[in-house]
């Protein structure tokens, strides 16, 4: 990905996985990277949590299990992290960890989720996904995606 310094190409190339939050006007952009569409999608799941809050020391109190319909990548990306921001806005609780796997039609997804009373908010709080500069795809050493998040 455009950006990418010399260890993040060598991780990359050794199938890691990772992702970080680049500079941006008023909002949050994500990029994430990982060896397959499900692990880069729960890297920008945890790169979009990391920008507002702070999860070290932070253990899990709920598991949910959502089932996304498999409609494209963009898609698939946006409606994962809208899946985040409605647990988030509604109910009150911050996505601590994430797994993706692939089902028949679709993909499986496990998010461990906190109290948001619990976190130390460190950032402004999504407040949803935007379509402009979305991308998500594979590329020379596995997946990568960009992502930008209202707040």
């Amino acid at each position: 990905m455009v950006g990418d310094t010399d260890d993040d190409i060598r991780l990359r190339r050794e199938g890691g996985s990772g992702h970080r939050a680049v500079p941006h006007t008023a909002d949050v952009r994500v990029e994430a990277w990982g060896a397959s569409r499900e692990r880069c999608l729960a890297e920008a799941v945890l790169g979009t949590v990391e920008c507002f809050a702070d999860l070290s020391g932070v253990r899990p109190t709920s598991v949910e299990r959502v089932r996304l319909e498999e409609s494209g990548d963009d898609d698939l990306l946006t409606a994962l992290l809208e899946e985040v921001v409605y647990r988030l806005e509604v109910h009150g609780r911050v996505t601590v960890d994430v797994e993706a796997g692939p089902a028949d039609d679709g993909l499986d997804v496990r998010l461990a989720l906190a109290e948001l009373a619990d976190v130390e908010i460190i950032g402004a709080v999504p407040k949803g996904v935007s379509w402009h500069g979305l991308h998500i795809g594979p590329d020379p050493y596995g997946w990568s995606c960009a992502v930008t998040v209202d707040v």
